[in-house]
């Protein structure tokens, strides 16, 4: 695999805080052309640093005013795999991690309201095969959202 360097670290830093700059704004910040800066950020793509673009949703804007985060456990770690499965099938839910801990899987949900909320927990989650228990904390507020820091070597 390939290393990332310093010119690379300087560009994924400009980019993280705006990915909309131009590519001739990013090439002036780091003294290279902006040709240098599109093989870059291309080379990046490629290596697995930079994973997807696009825009962020404010899913409030959408209706969706409650945000939780569900711990679920199964009955056994094994049964993961299938239930992800099912997972997917739910479009409120767009985060899934296999953890340590307390729970065997952590979720992040966005519902329309308490009542959606305790659909998708009823009816939804707590139906898949596998799934014994789940926990459930309510977001007051997202107080910081950011990329991980750009280490310079």
């Amino acid at each position: 695999m390939e290393k990332v360097d310093n010119l690379d670290r300087k560009i994924l830093e400009i980019i993280t805080l705006n990915a909309r700059i131009p590519f001739k704004d990013v090439a002036v910040k780091c003294g290279v052309s902006r040709a240098a800066i599109h093989q870059r950020v291309q080379r990046l793509i490629e290596m697995g640093v930079i994973v997807g673009s696009g825009y962020h949703v404010n899913p409030k804007s959408l209706g969706y005013s409650t945000c939780t985060y569900i711990g679920i456990t199964l009955e056994k770690g094994s049964m993961y795999k299938s239930v992800v499965a099912e997972l997917k099938k739910l479009p409120e839910i767009v985060e899934c991690h296999f953890t340590t801990g307390s729970y065997t899987m952590l979720t992040k949900v966005y519902a329309r309201d308490n009542e959606h909320l305790m659909d998708l927990l009823n009816n939804k989650l707590q139906e898949i095969p596998g799934v014994i228990a789940t926990e459930t904390l309510i977001s007051l507020e997202q107080s910081i959202r950011k990329e991980v820091p750009i280490i310079h070597e």
